[in-house]
């Protein structure tokens, strides 16, 4: 396993280098991009990443990797989160994948770590009303 990726040297990296201006950054000069062009990227990278994820010692998998929020998880995460990802940009592509198509185990896994999360999001009594019925869904900045 090339000693580029920071878990392998036993140093925590950023998800993405300069947090959330970094992430914006990517995304924006991505957002120029053909379909094709995205595609392909997106094809490098799950090839790159499974590469990766085949090569890592077992000791690397309880490495910090840390988030654009600030917080450090282990790199076991970091399949997961990939596959999050996957699944929920399938749907912002409109290309007739829908949440509908997600699958029970996906749903399974993703949601109540969502759920966990949810009352920082948002106002706990207007949460609370939502949920019992008795007000309007919360407004909710996006996940990061």
């Amino acid at each position: 396993m090339s000693a580029n990726y920071a878990a392998v040297r036993g140093e925590t990296a950023e998800q993405y280098a300069g947090g959330y201006a970094g992430r914006s950054a990517e995304i924006e000069a991505g957002a120029e991009s053909s379909a094709r062009r995205i595609g392909e990227d997106v094809m490098e990278w799950v090839t790159r990443l499974d590469t990766v994820f085949a090569g890592l010692a077992d000791d690397v998998w309880s490495r910090p990797v840390r988030t654009v929020r600030g917080d450090d998880h282990p790199v076991a995460t970091l399949p997961f989160r990939r596959w999050r990802e996957v699944e929920v940009h399938m749907v912002d592509f409109e290309l007739g994948f829908t949440h509908r198509d997600w699958s029970a185990a996906f749903v399974g896994r993703a949601l109540p770590a969502m759920l966990d999360r949810l009352p920082e999001r948002s106002d706990h009594r207007e949460l609370m009303a939502w949920l019992l019925g008795r007000g309007l869904p919360p407004s909710l900045p996006p996940w990061g």
